[in-house]
């Protein structure tokens, strides 16, 4: 059965917040890396990926303000502080010093992490018949997912 936000229990509500949340900050992490790179890419594929990295922040940046509404609609506070955000986040920082390679390499790693969080999340959504936030699991892990294709073909 199809549940609203405001009809499902309190733990499942605070499960998927818990959820939602952790995909917040591995989006707003990836965000950050993308922007990183955006700034500190060098070579000869510089113009390329310095359009592309932007393309990949500007998405995730408005990702990041999807997941914290569906938060908020759940009932739930989006975590927005940038410490929490590292702490909860699989995937990592990066200080910007690397080869253009290595930087798509280090992307492509956090495109597959947060999809794969992402298809998690929409799991414990379905579970709950919850399919507005499973939908949007769907789409943001879709996008992610396209990412990392894009990105793999640099690899090839």
């Amino acid at each position: 059965m199809t549940q609203t936000a405001d009809s499902l229990s309190p733990s499942a509500q605070e499960e998927l917040v818990t959820a939602l949340n952790q995909c917040l900050a591995e989006t707003a992490v990836t965000t950050m890396l993308a922007q990183n790179f955006h700034w500190n890419v060098t070579g000869m594929a510089f113009g390329p990926l310095h359009d592309f990295f932007q393309v990949v922040y500007e998405d995730h940046f408005a990702g990041q303000d999807a997941l914290a509404e569906r938060v908020k609609a759940l009932g739930g506070h989006a975590e927005g502080r940038l410490a929490s955000m590292l702490d909860r986040s699989k995937v990592a920082e990066h200080d910007g010093h690397a080869s253009d390679r290595e930087m798509v390499a280090a992307l492509l790693a956090a495109q597959e992490t947060l999809a794969a969080t992402l298809a998690g999340t929409g799991a414990i959504a379905a579970k709950h018949g919850d399919t507005l936030s499973e939908d949007l699991c769907i789409e943001r892990g879709q996008a992610h997912e396209k990412f990392a294709w894009m990105l793999r073909a640099h690899l090839a």
